[in-house]
């Protein structure tokens, strides 16, 4: 069965960085995206970054200059560096999988705050 460990959240001051990560166990197969999601309370749950198996990217405009997504396809695992974080960056963030037959997978999120 497969299943993604984040970790890497917690509570950071405005201006503040955290790291994310992201790994994928279970024999996931072929894994060719690896996304990062967030949703705040009330709200629905948003694409923030996402990177294919070749390393292209694709973000948010909210979160561009700020956040960088990056993986290593060795080791299964998936980050995003978080910069110049801003109160409403808090939320529960997901890691989210896509495999070569399209199954996808979820993690079960890790909470990022950001303080004023």
């Amino acid at each position: 069965q497969v299943q993604l460990v984040e970790s890497g959240g917690g509570l950071v001051q405005a201006g503040g960085s955290l790291r994310l990560s992201c790994a994928a166990s279970g024999s996931p197969y072929n894994i060719q995206t690896m996304d990062w999601y967030r949703q705040a309370p009330g709200n629905q749950r948003d694409l923030v970054a996402a990177i294919t198996r070749s390393g292209s990217t694709n973000y948010a405009d909210s979160v561009k200059g700020r956040f960088t997504i990056s993986r290593d396809n060795a080791k299964n695992t998936v980050y995003l560096q978080m910069n110049s974080l801003k109160p409403e960056d808090t939320a529960v963030y997901y890691c989210s999988i896509e495999n070569a037959i399209l199954r996808r997978y979820w993690g079960q999120g890790t909470q990022v705050t950001v303080s004023s």
